[in-house]
């Protein structure tokens, strides 16, 4: 046994093969539903839940395996959301580049405020990636390229790769279907590595493993910089898909609707962030006639939620079947 299996005990008592199999078993049954939804929903819908999916799949691999909680999470799917729109508009990049050049930013952008807050702990990291966030706000309210307010509008899909042509919708969905599943695998497989081992390691008890020999703030910076680059690549992804890069998603709101997206779904769970975020991305659809009203209802649901699925929606359901999801 590794020093960081010492440190990070199952939740569940269940050989790693068989928690393994029930969690390929699960990815085979979302995959499926995935598959043939777009036939059977709105399509649209469905990609930005995706979008929103992999972004709080990357914010959980933050909070739930590291323990860091950020509240300027929004800054890396705004920032990849604005770099894609404008190489896509403005230097007619296709639009596989564009995303990457998003996610790229956001990286850069993880590295950046990683390295000055990684130092910090509990509130006062939350506090400093909150203030990095909105002074990154200001400079995309004020920067010309920007356009403010409007933001970067009629931003054209293209082809992607030279062959798929996205202004069909279903073709921009499986596109953006490949991009969630290969960022969900990603975060599998991190949570799943020596790598992953340690983090929770680090989660669990940081001075113990400080004392076994592992960098903290080494792993803590490249865990950071990972769920910076996957919420950049939502980010990028969503730009190309709703055509706009806005001021709403670099907003420290979007920050905070990942926190319950991810507290939602189960924090510390494969499969939470997925779900919590379909339920956030289905609450804001269906309640959007309410106006005013809808952030009211969502904070009551949420509430509601809270009290009753006190480990968010997939952890009650892995206790429930006593299975880790």
């Amino acid at each position: 046994m590794t020093a960081a299996q010492e440190v990070a005990p199952a939740p569940l008592l269940e050989t790693p093969a068989a928690a393994a199999g029930h969690q390929v078993a699960a990815f085979a049954v979302m995959l499926l539903l995935l598959v043939v939804a777009p036939f059977f929903v709105y399509p649209l819908f469905l990609m930005k839940a995706l979008c929103f999916g992999l972004f709080a799949c990357a914010f959980g691999l933050l909070i739930g395996y590291v323990g860091l909680l950020s509240f300027g999470h929004a800054v890396f799917l705004g920032s990849a959301g604005y770099i894609s729109a404008h190489t896509a508009k403005v230097w007619g990049w296709p639009p596989e580049l564009a995303i990457l050049a998003g996610t790229a930013a956001a990286a850069a952008l993880g590295v950046a405020i990683g390295a000055l807050a990684i130092r910090s702990r509990g509130i006062y990291f939350a506090n400093i990636t909150l203030a990095f966030a909105q002074m990154i706000y200001f400079f995309f309210l004020q920067a010309p390229f920007t356009h403010g307010e409007d933001g970067i509008q009629a931003v054209p899909r293209g082809m992607f790769l030279g062959v798929l042509d996205l202004r069909h919708t279903l073709t921009m969905y499986f596109v953006v279907l490949a991009i969630f599943l290969a960022g969900f695998l990603v975060v599998y497989r991190v949570i799943h590595s020596p790598f992953g081992q340690v983090l929770k390691a680090i989660r669990e008890n940081e001075p113990r493993a400080v004392s076994l020999g592992y960098a903290a703030e080494r792993y803590k910076l490249l865990a950071f910089v990972l769920s910076g680059t996957l919420a950049g690549l939502a980010g990028g992804t969503k730009a190309i898909v709703f055509q706009l890069a806005s001021l709403t998603d670099v907003h420290w709101t979007m920050s905070g609707e990942v926190v319950l997206m991810t507290l939602l779904g189960g924090l510390g769970t494969v499969f939470g962030p997925v779900v919590g975020a379909f339920i956030m991305i289905t609450l804001e659809h269906y309640l959007a006639q309410l106006g005013a009203w809808v952030t009211i209802i969502q904070g009551l649901i949420f509430v509601v939620c809270v009290l009753t699925f006190r480990r968010g929606v997939v952890g009650e359901l892995a206790q429930l079947i006593k299975k880790p999801l």
